[in-house]
């Protein structure tokens, strides 16, 4: 028993010194590549953040200058700017609701399967 643990040790000392040999040849660092790979922040929560109120934002613009050229047109100030304003705001909660719908589902998951359309639904 003591000679199998041994000679696994012994394997797996043999396959880590081959490993660095060939990391070496091929000019490769992997504890600088570990290193640098901790050493950068994650900026995508400050991304996501910005791109929901980009897109929320850009609607509500939108709608307004909608309204307020279809105002100018037909000579209905405020109304069509008000109705429109708010259907842009409809629109903006509506695309940072299913953005961030999008973005809560873990990676990997088939968001466009339909719910009675698994194989193991008993």
């Amino acid at each position: 028993m003591r000679d199998e643990k041994d000679f696994d040790r012994a394997a797996k000392r043999d396959l880590e010194a081959r490993l660095k040999s060939m990391n070496k040849r091929l000019g490769r660092d992997v504890e600088q590549a570990g290193k640098r790979d901790q050493a950068k922040p994650d900026n995508t929560g400050f991304g996501n953040a910005f791109r929901l109120s980009s897109e929320f934002v850009s609607a509500i613009l939108v709608g307004a200058a909608i309204g307020y050229a279809i105002d100018w047109l037909a000579g209905t100030k405020p109304w069509a700017m008000i109705l429109f304003l708010m259907l842009g705001f409809v629109a903006g909660v509506l695309n940072v609701l299913r953005a961030a719908g999008e973005l809560s589902s873990p990676v990997g998951e088939d968001r466009y399967k339909l719910k009675g359309s698994r194989k193991n639904d008993d």
